[in-house]
Parts: structure tokens; C-alpha cells; sequence
């Protein structure tokens, strides 16, 4: 019952304190309440027994939050599924976790036909928007909450499964990763302590990260906890979020880079009231030097904090605290770092032999707690890889420092063998992002004749910005070691492939040359 109890203290306490806002709607924690105990009365009449799943396909709502929470009141398993899969890819999310019951809204209405013909075993389909053509025929969100009365949270066991949540899949196919109520409490508990006083009655989160993702998730629950106020936006909108932020007087919101970028390039970003605003966290992916000393000057009195974090660990590993967001003196140092091992975790660097590395070696981050997944749905072998000897091996290369400041070097898999020598992409993305007139840059390699693999950028340009190759490498020279360089240059201008919130795909960027088995990279 940990991913519930939060519901029921808020009720007792703060019954009629506001906790979600969408749109027009503003309900209190009493009307949360009722409304969730409903849902899983109804879900309860639909068939659904404690340890089946239910899968949710839709966009951020305050529905969302309850369809989420009311699974859980059933005792039954979410399996949020990612809004930004191909029908391909929500079919094998249906036919991997075989749910009894979806959520869907009207976005995903299309592929519904397809999804039911793919995995036959969906008994039921609830509509939580509002009615559209085609909706129907569908069991309707409000008419299955007024046709039941509230029921007792089922009582689970902390180690009972809570989620399957699916990973963004970088390096292959899919995994559903097994979270248990105590994992996802406990990573809960500790982000919501040590992310810049999310715990706090006063906090309002605006979510704008989907609330399939884990870390999306990880800070709804964290402000339940909390006994904070939910805004919700069914995605990312930068002038939607800014009329937000000075509408609702937000104090707390989550972005991963990408999104601050876009945010900030806002050219009326300056006309907006974004006072309210406590503490920006960020995410996901890396965010260069040169954007958060941008984010800073444009945000002054905004905490940024940064997390770090892991699927499997749902999500939370680590975060760079407010204070050590600095860019002169001794402590700036710690701004390339992802900070230092959150409440509920601890932190090793090792070698492939899982031998602990002393600080300053490079090695892969293992990480283990509470909060450690239980394993992979129904695929032992990769449980077995990932999990060794009580740790989550994370695939990210990285060391600590004497401090016990963690710093990711890469992904292993995203490692460069040029002329023999290792190059950690992010460290060259790093550098290419300070050129004034690049946006995004992701760095790959390539096959080379000469070194095997050679360092290959692929750069977009701010708008209205220009910049040739040479000046990117010559750029590139003034901060990193030769040998480290971009070798050569490619400037886009359409989006670059993305696996999940703010990840780019990698694997889609290689494809084109290297030809099939060639590559050593997954």
C-alpha cells in the first residue's frame, strides 16, 4: 500500500487543499481521493485482480495521474506506454505486458483497431478524454467512476510488482523494467527530500515531462508525497509553459535540455512572469557547461538541479545540488559532474571484472538500494547482465571523484576507438556546444580506414546562426585534445532522431555508415 498512502494522509490532512489543476479543472485532495477509490472499484468490475496490469496510452491529464493511481489502489500493475512509439512499437508493448485493461485518449484513438487486433487479450477499453468520433463504443472515464462506489485500497506487500515501465530503448528492443512499490517509494521519498525542497505543501509542479517516462513519474509521485499541487500539460509547449509558469505562480518544473534550449530561444521569453519560479530540474540527458551558464544568467534566481538517473533504479541515482550549480572557483568543477548519490543510493565505479575502481578511474557506474528494479519482465538472461552480485550494472562510464562526486564519461556503448585511443562522446559535444551558434550536436563514430573509427559531429545550427566545418573543429581544438576532434561535420536542419525524452538515438545516426555487422557499437 506505500504508492496509495500518500493519497489517503493527504486526504486526512489537507482534504480540501488544491492538488491538480488541468486546464478548467481544480480538484482537491478529498476529490482525488474519491475519484481514484472509484477508478479502482471500477477497474475491480471490469475484472481486474491484484497483479494484473493495466496499461495507460494518452497524453498528461489529471486523469492520467488517476488512472495511475487508481491501478495501483486496485492493486493491479500500470504499464505506461510511451507516447512516442510507432504502432509497432505499442503493439509489442501490449503483447509484452498482455493487459487486461488500456487507457486510451483521443490521440491514440487511431491505433486502436490495430493494437486490439494485435494483442487479442485486451478485454476492456476506457476513454479518459473527452467524447470524439469513434469514442463511443468505449467505456467512458466519468460513467465508470459514477457507476462505482469507493472501495479500501487493496493492501500489497512493499515487494509486490507497482510497474512496468519501459525503457527507451538506445542500445536495442525494448525492455519492461519490473518496479515494486518499495523501489518506486523509496526513490520517491528520496527526490522528493533532496530536490531543492520539492517537499514542501507550498510546491506547484508543472508537468510538461511525460508522465510515461519514469523520471516524469518519479517527480509525480515525489509531489504526493509532498502534499504539493499538480499542473498538468499534455506536452511540451515552451510558450504554453511559460503562460503557465506565470498564471499558476510555479514553483517547481521538470526539463530535460533540449526543452530549456527551446524555452530560452523563446524571442518574447523576456514578456513572461516566470518569478514564481523556485527550481528548475533537469535531466534525461547532459546539458553542456556553456547552456547552464546561459540557463543561469537568463534564470537567475532559479535553483537548477540536476538528476541523474536510471529505469531500473526508478529512476533516481544521483543530482547536482543548487549550490554546486557554479561556474568560477574550486567548485566549479562539479558542474560536469551528475553530483553526488541520492538518500536511497550508492554509488560504484568498476572494472569489467566488477572490481571497485578507486576514484579518478574510469570505469562502469553500479548502482544499488531500494530502489533497484526487481528485474526485467519475463526476460531472465538480460536480468541477469544488468543485475550482478546486488548491482545494477548502468552501462554508463564515468568515475568518481574524492568527493564522491560522480562523473559520466558516456555511455560504454557510445565509446570511440580512434587510433586506438578511447574518446568519450560526450566530452566532444561538450566542447562543440560552446560555439555560440550551435543548437544541438551529437557525436559519433564512423568508420575510417585509417584510424578505424573516426570522430564524426552531427550539428544543428541556432536560428539565423552560421558556421562552417573547419570553424567547428578549430573550435573544437581550443578545449579538447586534438585526437579527440571532430573529423568531419555534418550541419542538419530537421530534428535528430530521438528514443526518449531529450535521448538522442544514437544507433539512427551510425546507421547509414556502417554496413550491416560492421559495427562493434550497439
Amino acid at each position: 500500500m506505500l504508492l496509495t498512502q500518500p493519497l489517503r494522509r493527504m486526504g486526512q490532512l489537507a482534504a480540501k487543499r488544491l492538488a491538480v489543476v488541468d486546464g478548467a479543472e481544480r480538484r482537491n485532495w478529498s476529490q482525488v481521493n474519491d475519484r481514484v477509490a472509484r477508478l479502482a472499484a471500477g477497474l475491480g468490475a471490469l475484472g481486474i485482480n491484484v497483479g494484473d496490469r493495466v496499461a495507460i496510452l494518452a497524453l498528461n491529464s489529471s486523469r492520467y495521474m488517476e488512472a495511475y493511481f487508481g491501478t495501483l489502489w486496485a492493486g493491479a500493475v500500470a504499464v505506461p506506454l510511451n507516447t512516442r512509439w510507432s504502432f509497432e512499437e505499442l503493439a509489442y508493448g501490449l503483447t509484452d505486458s498482455e493487459p487486461d485493461v488500456l487507457f486510451i485518449d483521443a490521440t491514440f484513438l487511431p491505433h486502436l483497431a490495430g493494437l486490439r487486433e494485435r494483442w487479442k487479450g485486451l478485454k476492456h477499453v476506457v476513454f479518459i478524454g473527452e467524447p470524439v468520433a469513434g469514442s463511443q463504443e468505449l467505456i467512458t472515464y466519468e460513467r465508470l467512476l459514477a457507476d462505482n462506489a469507493p472501495v479500501p485500497a487493496a493492501p500489497v506487500p512493499p515487494e509486490a510488482l507497482a510497474v512496468i515501465c519501459y525503457t527507451g530503448g538506445t542500445t536495442g528492443l525494448s525492455k519492461g523494467v519490473m518496479l515494486s512499490h518499495l523501489a518506486v517509494w523509496a526513490s520517491s521519498v528520496a527526490l522528493s527530500i533532496d530536490y531543492a525542497h520539492i517537499a514542501s505543501r507550498d510546491t506547484i509542479f508543472l508537468h510538461a515531462m511525460p508522465l510515461f517516462h519514469s523520471g516524469g513519474s518519479a517527480v509525480l509521485f515525489a509531489t504526493t508525497i509532498a502534499g504539493g499541487t499538480h499542473v498538468f500539460l499534455p506536452g511540451f509547449n515552451p510558450t504554453q509553459i511559460l503562460q503557465t509558469i506565470q498564471n499558476e505562480k510555479i514553483t517547481h518544473t521538470q526539463l530535460v535540455p533540449t526543452m530549456v534550449r527551446m524555452l530560452l530561444d523563446q524571442p518574447d521569453f523576456e514578456s513572461y512572469d516566470v518569478s514564481s519560479l523556485q527550481t528548475l530540474i533537469y535531466g534525461g540527458a547532459p546539458m553542456s557547461a556553456a547552456q547552464i551558464e546561459e540557463t543561469l544568467a537568463k534564470l537567475p534566481r532559479v535553483n537548477l538541479q540536476q538528476g541523474y538517473g536510471q529505469t531500473e533504479l526508478a529512476p533516481y541515482i544521483s543530482s547536482l545540488r543548487p549550490e554546486d550549480h557554479v561556474t568560477t572557483g574550486e567548485r566549479a568543477k562539479r558542474l560536469r559532474s551528475a553530483g553526488y548519490a541520492g538518500l536511497c543510493s550508492e554509488i560504484m565505479v568498476c572494472d569489467p571484472d566488477g572490481k571497485e575502481l578507486p576514484a579518478g578511474e574510469i570505469g562502469e557506474v553500479c548502482v544499488r538500494g531500494p530502489h533497484m528494479m526487481s528485474g526485467y519482465w519475463r526476460k531472465p538472461n538480460e536480468t541477469a547482465a544488468a543485475m550482478v552480485d546486488g548491482w545494477i550494472r548502468t552501462g554508463d562510464a564515468g568515475y568518481l571523484d574524492e568527493d564522491g562526486f560522480v562523473f559520466l564519461v558516456d555511455r560504454i556503448k557510445d565509446m570511440i576507438v580512434t587510433g586506438g585511443e578511447n574518446v568519450y562522446s560526450s566530452e566532444v559535444e561538450n566542447a562543440i556546444a560552446r560555439h555560440p551558434a550551435v543548437a544541438t550536436v551529437a557525436v559519433i563514430g564512423i568508420p575510417s580506414e585509417k584510424w578505424g573509427e573516426a570522430v564524426h559531429a552531427v550539428i544543428i545550427l541556432r536560428k539565423d546562426q552560421h558556421a562552417t566545418e573547419s570553424e567547428i573543429i578549430e573550435h573544437s581544438r581550443r578545449h579538447i585534445s586534438g585526437y579527440k576532434c571532430p573529423r568531419s561535420v555534418e550541419f542538419r536542419t530537421e530534428p535528430l532522431p530521438l528514443a526518449g525524452p531529450g535521448k538522442i538515438l544514437k544507433r539512427a545516426l551510425r546507421a547509414p555508415y556502417w554496413q550491416a555487422g560492421q559495427s562493434r557499437i550497439a
